[in-house]
């Protein structure tokens, strides 16, 4: 593709991207005039009431106050680092008034926020606010805009460029170069692994580790990183969410690999936590007397006098912090070796200046191609791991998904240049029953399963898959609302009974004894909001509810369990199966199940969808003696 034909391309993603932001932007100017506070906080899209603590300066020198709401563990909420939060009081319901600022989220937990706010007033508006205060997402434009600085970028990159270089080859003809030398051994790796490893070393361009489900994706990824920090001084790791972060952050540090974590970590945990730059920020020797400095800046700002000595005095006290600052994050940033971070935090202050020998970039296929070209900025190789053939990235715009924005850069990769992808085989999760659908399905049948999964299971003589079909149950699936979709009540009434039922058959001391756990899935948010509620009042499931999750597709991304329940929801005379068609999704549903799939839908529904009927066929197969 010639540069002109290059350019048209990144014009093109520019104007999709442009599509899905106002898409965006219009649906949350809609939903905040038709929801009320209660579906809100229900939603997990606001908390109210929330409680004022203190407030005080970060490591960054930035004002934070901290908030915290009461206890409801069956909420989840959408806040995270990064998000950018509107602050409301309510006298009642009906009496909403936003405060004049808005704010950013620095830290969340379940119950506890941080946000960074104005100087200025901030602090006593939210302290002095009469009637109950609550917090809300606003509309977040940093994502959009971070997308659309990086593509322009991309297109104004100078000839020469390592940045033009990468742009020419992934949407011109050059051909990916690599490094020639003897393939290095890990005894510890099967050998789709050890030579996708090898792919990585040799890569001088790019590289992708394509990871079905439960191939091991993520041990060869840190193995990947682990023999590149053989040969470099310091990595850049990323990936779309926190958690995906987090996830392979721990992974390293269990390594022994110094870490530094720029972001929100999902994962609380102390050690998690002790991996932050702010944390590591305060705990430098330097910075009890940065903190001083500060703090006697302030003071003389609050106290101004003499006009001439006060100027002296001020740019004396930040010629010193400035000096501190720089001299911390210096020592920082070289005593890491992987510095980790989502890619849109890859646009941190704390990282400017910064350039990185290789990028890895992990679930690679859930991440929008603008989101990667912000970290690829800072980079001179890229490595990909994932797979496009489970869930994709979140594109709200019909038009923008028509136009192909959902295509993601590890897509185009894999169909433009092969020579680059190495497909890990051998599965470690799954039943084989269980894995050779997906394989047959999603993988050209070439996965296998390794001999120590391959025929394991809950009970002997257990078949592996099983289909309730839910077409004769009374009652059908009701739409309760454009964000919610859809729920089928009498499905889940099923499905809590099919689990006791399989609780009884196994045996309930045994399922406590060997920590067997469960998850029930559901495409659709309110049939699971629905099964939570279920499971918290079922007094037969009470001793185990420890071991039962209860979420969405999207929510188990990356996860498993022993028995694995998914209610369709489903059920209508017209055969429509809605956003079932994204046969992705259920790739990653029917995979998340190590030892038991138990599949609830109504098969009038879905066996008209091909693929459907197949799986339908499929499990009968097995259940036929």
């Amino acid at each position: 593709m010639e540069k002109g034909k290059v350019i048209l391309a990144l014009e093109r993603q520019r104007e999709l991207l442009r599509l899905e932001y106002e898409h965006e932007r219009e649906e949350f100017k809609r939903l905040g005039q038709i929801t009320g506070m209660g579906r809100k906080v229900k939603r997990g899209d606001a908390w109210w009431p929330v409680a004022v603590g203190r407030s005080y300066y970060n490591s960054l020198n930035q004002l934070v106050v901290e908030i915290t709401r009461g206890a409801d563990e069956e909420v989840e909420h959408n806040f995270e680092y990064g998000r950018q939060v509107m602050f409301f009081t309510t006298v009642g319901l009906d009496d909403l008034r936003y405060l004049n600022f808005t704010g950013t989220v620095s830290y969340a937990e379940e119950r506890r926020m941080v946000v960074i706010v104005p100087e200025g007033g901030a602090v006593a508006a939210l302290q002095d606010a009469a009637g109950q205060v609550g917090v809300q997402p606003s509309f977040d434009e940093t994502t959009h805009r971070l997308m659309m600085e990086a593509l322009e970028r991309v297109m104004r990159a100078r000839p020469g460029s390592r940045l033009a270089e990468l742009r020419d080859l992934f949407y011109g003809q050059a051909r990916p170069e690599r490094f020639t030398f003897q393939p290095m051994r890990f005894p510890w790796l099967n050998a789709t692994q050890e030579q996708a490893v090898n792919e990585v070393l040799c890569a001088k361009d790019v590289a992708v580790v394509h990871g079905p489900p439960g191939t091991g994706k993520t041990t060869t990824l840190v193995e990947a990183i682990y023999e590149t920090l053989r040969r470099e001084t310091q990595v850049l790791v990323c990936a779309q969410s926190n958690t995906a972060v987090d996830w392979i952050s721990e992974r390293l540090m269990e390594r022994g690999v110094d870490v530094l974590r720029v972001g929100n970590p999902t994962r609380v945990t102390d050690h998690m936590l002790a991996q932050t730059y702010e944390r590591r920020f305060e705990a430098h020797p330097d910075y009890p007397s940065l903190w001083a400095l500060r703090k006697a800046l302030r003071e003389v700002r609050e106290h101004r006098r003499n006009a001439e000595a006060y100027h002296q005095k001020v740019e004396r006290l930040k010629s010193r912090i400035t000096e501190l600052e720089v001299r911390i994050h210096s020592a920082l940033m070289a005593q890491a070796r992987v510095v980790a971070c989502t890619l849109a935090g890859s646009a941190s202050r704390v990282l400017d200046g910064m350039k990185f020998g290789t990028l890895f970039i992990d679930e690679a296929a859930q991440a929008l191609e603008a989101a990667c070209w912000i970290a690829m900025s800072r980079t001179h190789r890229v490595v990909l791991a994932g797979d496009h053939c489970q869930l994709p990235p979140t594109v709200k715009s019909i038009e923008a998904l028509r136009g192909g924005l959902g295509h993601t850069l590890m897509e185009r990769i894999v169909a433009t240049q092969p020579q680059v992808v190495t497909l890990l085989q051998v599965q470690y999760r799954m039943h084989d029953a269980i894995a050779q659908f997906s394989s047959r399905e999603f993988y050209d049948g070439r996965l296998q399963s390794a001999p120590q999964v391959a025929h394991r299971g809950i009970l002997d003589w257990d078949v592996p898959i099983m289909w309730v079909d839910t077409g004769e149950v009374e009652g059908k699936e009701e739409f309760v609302g454009d964000n919610y979709g859809r729920v089928n009540r009498p499905e889940a009434q099923l499905t809590l009974a099919t689990l006791e039922a399989y609780f009884e058959k196994v045996g309930r001391q045994r399922v406590i004894d060997e920590r067997i756990d469960v998850g029930i899935i559901s495409p659709y948010r309110a049939q699971v909001q629905l099964l939570r509620r279920m499971v918290a009042h079922n007094a037969a499931l009470k001793p185990l509810r420890g071991r039962i999750t209860v979420n969405t597709v999207d929510g188990f991304q990356g996860q498993e369990r022993d028995i694995i329940i998914l209610s369709m929801v489903r059920s209508n005379a017209a055969g429509d199966i809605g956003f079932l068609r994204d046969l992705r999704r259920m790739n990653v549903a029917i995979t998340r199940a190590r030892m038991k799939l138990i599949i609830l839908g109504d098969a009038a529904t879905l066996t008209r969808h091909p693929f459907y009927r197949r799986l339908h066929h499929y499990v009968g197969d097995l259940n036929t003696p």
